[in-house]
């Protein structure tokens, strides 16, 4: 497995000599095998591999284990000589103060600790435990959601500053390492329990998938995400081509589109632009729906001036003068 993970650091370019990561551990299988391995290539002398590691583990205050979880990643950490940092945080509490479900707030919370110790380390790179199945997993959950084809590409290896160095490693196979280098990591009961959207199709609906229609499910919708990766990449490619030909101004709070030009564009283009000229203002387009695109395609094309769209406090959608205003009211 060692090897594999490897391989798929340098296929995707995940590492490089001179970088410092902060590894996101929660002692549960795939972190301890991924920070294991990362150990690994660290020390291993035939690799001339120069990259430093320290471990950050967020205490969620969910479970009554929560605490030797903590205690275990601390043990194991010290063991090996790598720096330490962990943090308790009332994720219920915030959860229900942002009226927000307990598994986004944790992911919040987990990935502002995650920065908060990239800064403090002066680190470049955020090492996460993703793997095959989890990026499997979040597929069905964006088909059984209406997603379009971007969310059919699964979980990617490399994002910004986020790296998921055993991405193609499947569940079975952290385990086995885990077995053979005895490692001992801790396990969340929870994974177990059917009441999230996940775990129901990670406990019942891939079981049922492999026993009754293909065992190899895991693998066939893998080949489906990396084929829809790459036509995403030359779709994003040619939108890029086509947002710098009808660009007219671009500031950090205003981006002007020419409206003649944009409505020359097939549908999909439209929608493409519209999701990518908004990320460039915001640095995402979350909160943005199909049903927002299609109102701002329709105002587009109506190509009466002075009218606009809102489709969250966030932004305003302003045709005027032959333009089209995308502008941040934050």
């Amino acid at each position: 497995m060692k090897d594999k993970v490897l391989q798929t650091i340098q296929k995707y370019n995940l590492i490089e000599n001179d970088d410092k990561l902060v590894v996101g551990v929660s002692g549960g299988p795939d972190s301890i095998a991924l920070l294991n391995i990362l150990y690994e290539l660290k020390n291993d002398k035939s690799l001339n591999f120069n990259f430093e590691i320290c471990v950050a583990h967020i205490n969620h205050m969910l479970r009554q284990e929560a605490i030797e979880d903590e205690e275990y990643v601390k043990k194991f950490a010290k063991e090996k000589q790598i720096d330490f940092y962990s943090k308790r945080i009332d994720v219920k509490k915030i959860a229900n103060n942002s009226k927000i479900g307990t598994e986004e707030a944790g992911r919040k919370v987990r990935y502002q600790f995650f920065e908060e110790i990239l800064k403090k380390t002066n680190s470049n790179k955020i090492a996460i435990a993703h793997n095959k199945n989890d990026s499997i997993e979040t597929i069905f959950m964006h088909i059984l959601r209406g997603s379009g084809l971007n969310g059919l590409k699964g979980i990617e290896p490399k994002r910004g500053n986020l790296i998921r160095p055993i991405i193609e490693c499947e569940r079975e196979e952290i385990e086995k390492y885990c077995d053979d280098k005895k490692l001992n990591p801790r396990i969340d009961k929870t994974n177990f329990e059917n009441k999230y959207t996940r775990n129901k199709i990670r406990n019942v609906l891939i079981p049922y998938i492999k026993k009754e229609f293909n065992p190899n499910i895991i693998e066939t919708v893998n080949r489906l995400s990396k084929l829809i990766t790459q036509e995403e990449k030359y779709i994003e490619n040619e939108v890029k081509k086509i947002y710098k030909k009808i660009v007219i101004s671009q500031k950090e709070k205003e981006i002007i589109l020419d409206l003649k030009e944009f409505n020359k564009q097939e549908k999909v283009i439209k929608s493409r632009l519209i999701l990518y000229t908004i990320t460039r203002i915001f640095g995402s387009s979350q909160g943005i729906e199909n049903i927002h695109i299609k109102d701002i395609i329709k105002l587009c094309s109506n190509n009466i001036g002075n009218k606009f769209l809102t489709p969250n406090k966030n932004i305003k959608i302003l045709v005027k003068n032959h333009k089209i205003y995308f502008t941040s009211q934050t």
